[in-house]
């Protein structure tokens, strides 16, 4: 067999597998380098990996990269993001910096809402473009894989009109995209009095009309999962309100996600746990019964520490205890307009290893491997095996730790996604 493309000559080959599904407990402190480490690949994807006295002996290519005894890592996968909005939130930022709280800003219809304002008046060709913009930003950091939520509409029409743009997204650039219902982002004006009977319109006519946007989308085909989330916290929804929710959602054929315990322990991350959802995200406020719970489970923890270090927060969740519990833990950059306008996978990892204590290890398997089964795509996606799609990263740099170590930078010396030179544009 003749490969579409060999890379070689890596100094070390750094695959983050895991084929018995997320990194867990001392696990992470292992990311799979392979020294003097070489790929196949064919059709987008991995056919072998070993060193290059292996892969080059037995294997032919149309092309050789040699890769010139610098690191190579996965693509990044970011299981969080919001960036398909319209505006920005520049005077909170300087709000913020005045010591404004996020829930007093958002009960006062800034934050969220006021994203929501422009995002309902923005036609879908503005938000096609300026997400693009953000993607780009994203690929530039060595992100091939990312997950985006709707969140930004708060009606039915507008959120649908968000799910047919991140469908374009996917299909116009270069990152692979998983699309999340988040109708349940913050209580819309029109409902303001009213938190129940919005949460009767997700249940009853948003969430069976996203279900049917989903079946006739290129991501159903494909076999891309779709996920239903909602934003348990003081000023947004309840448990209650998740429950509901959650029943919903998951009769109709979604798979659940919730942000929980931002700020206030409510019990969503035991719900979270207890409803099977593939991850509980935030985390800050989590107790260490929900960490017991969710290190015996199946669901992944996301944890977000740029959020914590544009808030000027000196407190992060507990991302070490929860290693240590047994967790599987992924970082994100939650990329938003607000509370995390960042779109580096390298800086939250930056950010990470200092104020909560990861190693460089622990970061790189939570943005990678354990990130991709936070979002369903870890048979497929997040490290360098056999058989997966063909992503990574050829570092600037010869040790992959500089990653975590320098930060502020560009270490990213040219990204592949699915076998080719990341851009936006797959064509």
């Amino acid at each position: 067999m003749v490969n579409d493309l060999i890379i070689h000559n890596a100094g070390q080959l750094v695959t983050c597998a895991s084929p018995g599904g997320p990194r867990r407990g001392a696990a992470m402190q292992d990311v799979g380098i392979i020294a003097d480490g070489a790929v196949a690949i064919k059709n987008g994807v991995f056919t072998a990996v070993g060193t290059s006295a292996e892969i080059l002996g037995k294997y032919k290519a149309a092309e050789l990269i040699d890769a010139e005894g610098r690191a190579v890592v996965p693509g990044f996968v970011d299981p969080h993001t919001h960036i398909v909005y319209a505006g920005d939130r520049l005077n909170e930022f300087e709000l913020k910096i005045k010591g404004a709280e996020y829930l007093d800003i958002l009960a006062a219809g800034g934050g969220i809402i006021s994203t929501v304002r422009n995002t309902r008046a923005a036609s879908e060709e503005e938000l096609i473009a300026a997400a693009l913009g953000r993607l780009d930003k994203m690929l530039a950091c060595g992100t091939t894989v990312c997950e985006i939520k709707t969140g930004y509409g708060l009606d039915t029409e507008t959120e649908l009109k968000m799910l047919r743009v991140i469908e374009a997204l996917d299909k116009r650039h270069s990152i692979k995209i998983v699309p999340t219902f988040l109708a349940a982002h913050a209580v819309p004006p029109e409902f303001k009095d009213d938190p129940d009977g919005y949460v009767e319109l997700i249940c009853g006519e948003m969430l069976p009309r996203a279900w049917e946007w989903y079946s006739g989308s290129h991501f159903a085909t494909e076999g891309t999962p779709f996920f239903a989330d909602i934003f348990c916290e003081r000023n947004a929804f309840d448990i209650g309100h998740a429950v509901r929710m959650f029943d919903a959602a998951a009769s109709l054929g979604f798979r659940l996600k919730a942000h929980v315990d931002q700020f206030t322990n409510l019990g969503g991350s035991r719900l979270g746990v207890e409803s099977n959802a593939i991850s509980i995200d935030h985390l800050d406020a989590i107790s260490d019964e929900e960490i017991a719970l969710l290190a015996a489970s199946g669901t992944v923890g996301v944890v977000i520490p740029t959020e914590n270090f544009n808030g000027g927060k000196t407190q992060f969740a507990p991302a070490r205890k929860m290693i240590d519990a047994g967790c599987a833990v992924a970082l994100t950059t939650d990329y938003n307009p607000g509370s995390a306008p960042c779109p580096s996978q390298p800086m939250a990892m930056a950010i990470a290893c200092r104020y909560q204590k990861l190693l460089p290890a622990e970061a790189l398997n939570a943005a990678t491997i354990n990130a991709a089964h936070a979002i369903g795509l870890g048979e497929k996606h997040g490290s360098i095996m056999a058989g997966k799609r063909a992503d990574l990263n050829i570092l600037d740099s010869h040790d992959w730790r500089m990653l975590m170590y320098e930060f502020g930078g560009k270490l990213i010396a040219e990204t592949l996604a699915e076998g080719r030179p990341a851009k936006r544009n797959k064509g």
